[in-house]
């Protein structure tokens, strides 16, 4: 697999990273233990050197997860991982004190079992601790050699900038797909000036543009994708013509919808690393295959205008959830 740098510090991962959250926790039971361990290394072995997690994932599971699979290639894969919610639970608000950032960094170091975090984020900004703040914490923990690059997680183009200025972003992680293209408003053209690089997570639509769910599709009840307003019944049945549309583009290149959506995403920057999440082997090489897919300028006119053809129905968080969005 080919590599990519994120931010003008240099941070080289693999052009297709994994999101780790749903092997512990938002998206019904987590995945068992072995199980989710060899879903990790054989994401490693096919060239993936880039895995994402946080400690609000379980809480805390996640990153126990990731500590005992990555562990024998410590030192060959970037590990990124986010502080800023009360206690690690996002449920109870939000925490990016300084003291708050530095406890979290601790316990974050032993359950990865590293004495290092590749890429630390603010998992959403808190709008009572400025950024400065928050830039100067990520300083401290950078002079000790504990955190090596830093970034945001749904941050609004005010916050990136003074944050940039205070203490240089390598990446922003926040939502982009072909169903969420919000970010190519402002985002991108910022993130392209600053030299930060940018790190799309749901790339797929929460596995809606896999075109593995319709209307009738039942969620786990612990699946938080059944208080997302996007994913109501009548929405996903409206919103099935994207996937429709993507399955046609698809038929045409040999490839699935998930392929050409990630291969979408891949074509619009050098410095976009879609992650990607999944708890099956055959999504994990499915996705890995999109590397594979080269759009002509062609392929692409025929995405962009198939998604300007089609009005998706329901916003991507709840009300609670929207509010953490662009501060």
């Amino acid at each position: 697999m080919k590599t990519r740098t994120l931010g003008s510090n240099g941070l080289q991962v693999s052009e297709l990273g994994l999101g780790c959250m749903g092997l512990s926790f938002g998206y019904g039971p987590p995945t068992v233990i072995q199980d989710a361990i060899n879903l990790l290394r054989a994401a490693f072995d096919a060239g993936i050197t880039f895995f994402d997690t946080a400690e609000a994932y379980g809480p805390f599971a996640n990153e126990e997860l990731l500590g005992v699979a990555l562990a024998p290639f410590r030192e060959q894969v970037v590990i990124a991982t986010k502080f800023g919610f009360k206690e690690g639970k996002p449920g109870i608000g939000l925490d990016s004190r300084p003291t708050r950032i530095k406890i979290v960094a601790e316990a974050s170091l032993k359950r990865l079992k590293t004495d290092y975090i590749d890429l630390f984020y603010q998992h959403r900004v808190d709008p009572e601790v400025p950024i400065e703040e928050v830039a100067g914490a990520i300083h401290d923990l950078m002079e000790e050699g504990k955190v090596r690059h830093w970034g945001l997680s749904e941050a609004g183009l005010q916050t990136i900038r003074k944050a940039h200025a205070e203490q240089p972003l390598t990446a922003l992680q926040s939502e982009y797909s072909l169903w969420w293209r919000e970010p190519e408003q402002e985002i991108l053209p910022a993130l392209e000036e600053l030299g930060i690089g940018f790190v799309p997570f749901s790339p797929l639509g929460r596995g809606f543009l896999t075109g593995a769910i319709n209307a009738l599709t039942q969620f786990d009840p612990n699946d938080f994708r059944n208080d997302v307003p996007r994913f109501t019944e009548e929405n996903r049945k409206a919103n099935l013509e994207l996937v429709d549309r993507l399955k046609t583009i698809a038929g045409e290149k040999q490839a699935t919808p998930a392929q050409i959506a990630l291969a979408w995403l891949l074509a619009q920057k050098p410095w976009i690393v879609p992650i990607p999440g999944t708890t099956k082997l055959h999504r994990l090489q499915e996705n890995i295959g999109a590397t594979a897919i080269q759009l002509s300028p062609d392929d692409l006119t025929k995405i962009n205008t198939a998604a300007s053809e089609i009005q998706i129905q329901g916003a991507r968080y709840s009300a609670l959830h929207q509010k953490r969005v662009g501060r």
